[in-house]
């Protein structure tokens, strides 16, 4: 008996990684998780970076922990963040670890740079929201502050283009990860060459741009497990993006309006749509517009997820010496009363590490928000502060596009928050789906799935998704009369 097609996911969150099989059997996915680590962000010298000799370890355990599960497995591919790169020197070494994009060392370059090319022309040509880390301004902070190192640098690389890299020898740019960077022109699907020249980087800096489901070539020798004999794996490059991926596999029908929140430090809240809406109005409501897969585009505002809270949890293990259950932290929100006002998540201040909680009161007492008097509170606080963002974000989404969702699919790590999938419900007044909190992962295999001819040609991903998660649906519940 032949053992189904397998592939392997390497899913990395700016909190944790994991390396996921999926074995396919017909038009069903089966998940086995055989890695899980956390993301490997370091302070050094004042800086926030990610730790590229951790991660590239923690990549290739999980490999070899997938090829002793599998070992004829199919594929391999990798998902991460958007704009945080990697600058590579002429042999193709990493010339430094990449920053971190909550790092503060950009602060400033986006004014910077408006100064010499108008908002109106940069998102005319790029279509993206203006976030003071988006990778155009991590570049110019590198010109800035680091010209020797620009000078050596051949290539940079995304991260999840990088491990790519690392995989299969060969240098590329997946289109989803490219679009997140500001310097990708929206409706070409090409790099902004002139864009690049403009700011004062050269554009041979940036790699060929390559589709989703991109076969690169196996997997290099130095990159496989001591001793393994086999044939190995091909790396395939994905929707690279993670929000691309987790959106490729929202289980949705298409038979009414929908829109999405990928749920997990970030909230990323929107729709899909065949072009890019590059009006005056999306630039002025500063929404985005990232590559999706089949030519889609994913129309979106970032907003802050579970970030605070998870900078709260890191406080209280700091003081209390244990992580909090977060089933508990669930339970003392829900038992808190209402608060009826909200904190604005995505304030500058809530972007930064540090005192978190301080930082939360002192927003309370200036806008007069009650001050949360217990951790129950403040958590319950946190979780309607971030359902009306939701809100707001669909609301402007019905005013730039035309159309209203009728429905909202919570995809990711927050499917699993009933708590908060419930209030997201009742503030925006449409139904909740949730699930798959797998999202991700499952987009990102069946990408690959699909690139070698093992998905079933009339097996749409989205389908396929559908049919291997048990969904959750939360309806409205309206506000009491007055």
């Amino acid at each position: 008996m032949s053992l189904p097609p397998s592939f392997l996911a390497i899913d990395l969150g700016a909190s944790s990684g994991r390396a996921v099989v999926g074995a396919l059997d017909g038009a069903r996915i089966q998940l086995s998780e055989v890695h899980r680590f956390p993301t490997p962000l370091r302070e050094r010298e004042g800086n926030l970076v990610w730790d590229l000799d951790t991660l590239w370890r923690e990549v290739r355990v999980g490999l070899a922990l997938a090829l002793r599960m599998v070992p004829g497995l199919r594929a391999v591919s990798v998902d991460t963040w958007g704009v945080d790169y990697v600058p590579l020197g002429p042999d193709g070494t990493a010339l430094r670890d990449p920053f971190a994009y909550r790092d503060p060392r950009t602060q400033g370059q986006m004014a910077a740079v408006l100064a010499d090319v108008p908002a109106a022309d940069l998102y005319g040509r790029t279509g993206i929201q203006f976030l003071e880390f988006n990778s155009i301004f991590q570049v110019a902070a590198d010109l800035a502050l680091e010209p020797d190192l620009v000078a050596r640098t051949e290539t940079r690389l995304l991260i999840a283009d990088y491990l790519l890299y690392r995989l299969s020898g060969v240098a590329v740019a997946e289109r989803t990860l490219a679009s997140t960077t500001g310097l990708f022109d929206a409706q070409t699907g090409d790099w902004a060459a002139d864009l690049i020249e403009r700011i004062g980087d050269e554009p041979g800096r940036w790699p060929r741009v390559v589709e989703p489901g991109e076969v690169l070539g196996p997997v290099v020798p130095e990159a496989l497990p001591d001793g393994f004999r086999g044939t190995p794996p091909v790396v395939v490059a994905t929707c690279s993006h993670d929000t691309a991926a987790a959106v490729a596999a929202v289980p949705a029908d298409g038979d009414r309006p929908w829109a999405y929140v990928s749920s997990g430090t970030w909230a990323l809240v929107g729709v899909e749509r065949d072009a890019p809406v590059l009006t005056d109005a999306a630039c002025r409501a500063n929404f985005t517009n990232e590559a999706g897969i089949d030519g889609t585009t994913r129309f979106l505002k970032n907003r802050t997820g579970f970030w605070v809270l998870e900078e709260c949890i890191r406080e209280w293990t700091e003081i209390d010496g244990a992580r909090p259950d977060y089933d508990s932290l669930v339970a003392e929100a829900a038992a808190a009363p209402p608060v009826g006002r909200y904190v604005a998540l995505n304030d500058p201040p809530f972007a930064l590490r540090g005192e978190m909680r301080a930082k939360i009161r002192a927003y309370c007492r200036e806008h007069e928000v009650p001050v949360p008097d217990s951790r129950g509170a403040l958590v319950r606080l946190v979780f309607e502060s971030m359902a009306e963002s939701t809100r707001r974000v669909l609301a402007d989404l019905d005013t730039l596009t035309g159309e209203a969702a009728e429905v909202v699919h919570v995809v990711g790590g927050g499917a699993h928050n009933d708590l908060l999938n419930q209030w997201t419900a009742d503030a925006c007044g449409v139904p909740v789906v949730a699930g798959p909190a797998e999202a991700t992962a499952l987009g990102n295999l069946a990408v690959q799935a699909r690139a070698l001819g093992s998905l079933p040609a009339d097996v749409p991903v989205r389908a396929a998704v559908r049919s291997l998660t048990t969904l959750r649906t939360y309806a409205p519940v309206p506000a009491p009369a007055a």
